[in-house]
């Protein structure tokens, strides 16, 4: 019966700018899709933080759920902010979790934060400023997880994709925290060789690493996200595999020989040869 209503307009007193603008989702009452520079970037449900509408979030969800005993606080460092999805759901799935979300556009964490409030008690700080810096000085070993989620005009900036900026990130963590990454690669045109680099590159530091993404993507046959995830202690690879495959829109955990297999002779990059992500094709979105 709630979703034959319409879901009320978001404040009129908001921040204006022609970067990002707010759609209502008109299947649930009160969730919405922020889009910035006219690219599909976050889904929020105020009513239910537990929907999940992007599978790459979901993805990271999973990881999430597994990495520590049920609700159970984590701390984790959001490198990257957009709509704040995966903060809100940790708040209400973890609860007393500390969290922190860097985001270089202040103005748009004030219009997130005015036009889909936190939920209640839920302990984020929100901060501005270029997420590689912030990461360089949070203290060492603070953080369960960090999640870097870091795109400009749909690609992802190439001081987020190097060697350094991942032994940040690893720095950053304690020993048994995970590092993740979304990325954004599969058109038939690039090989899916900014993904392979970045799968060498995160095993320059950390002992297990495996990749996320629906089996089109992963073949080359259309654009969209891989979640990499890394770690120094042994991810929680079967339950992952199985929340993958149970997933509304299933996808595949590559990890082991089949992760070498993927990788083949690509080599992690530097600050020095660094690459921001593919561009997306016209009709990626």
């Amino acid at each position: 019966m709630s979703r034959a209503k319409t879901p009320p307009d978001p404040p009129a007193d908001l921040p204006e700018n022609d970067d990002w603008e707010l759609l209502r989702d008109l299947d649930r009452r009160n969730a919405y899709q922020l889009l910035v520079g006219g690219t599909p970037h976050s889904h929020v449900d105020l009513d239910d933080p537990t929907y999940l509408e992007y599978e790459y979030v979901r993805q990271i969800a999973h990881l999430v759920d597994l990495a520590a005993e049920e609700r159970a606080p984590m701390r984790v460092l959001h490198l990257g902010g957009g709509g704040l999805t995966l903060p809100r759901y940790i708040a209400v799935t973890r609860p007393g979790s500390g969290q922190q979300v860097v985001e270089i556009e202040g103005r748009l964490l004030d219009f997130v934060r005015k036009a889909l409030p936190l939920p209640r008690n839920a302990r984020v700080r929100l901060r501005t400023g270029d997420a590689r810096d912030v990461l360089g000085r949070v203290p060492e070993g603070a953080f369960d997880l960090t999640v870097t989620d870091v795109f400009a005009a749909a690609r992802i900036p190439k001081h987020f994709t190097s060697t350094e900026y991942v032994a940040l990130s690893k720095r950053a963590l304690r020993p048994t925290g995970a590092h993740v990454v979304n990325l954004a690669d599969g058109t038939a045109r690039s090989g899916l060789t900014f993904t392979r680099r970045q799968v060498a590159t995160a095993k320059q530091h950390f002992e297990h690493v495996l990749l996320l993404a629906d089996p089109g993507i992963l073949r080359g046959r259309k654009y969209g996200n891989l979640v990499l995830m890394a770690s120094n202690a042994p991810l929680p690879v079967a339950e992952l595999i199985r929340r993958a495959a149970s997933d509304p829109f299933p996808s595949r955990v590559v990890r082991g020989q089949d992760l070498d297999d993927f990788q083949g002779g690509a080599k992690p990059m530097t600050d020095e040869d660094c690459e921001q992500s593919p561009e997306p094709p016209d009709d990626a979105f």
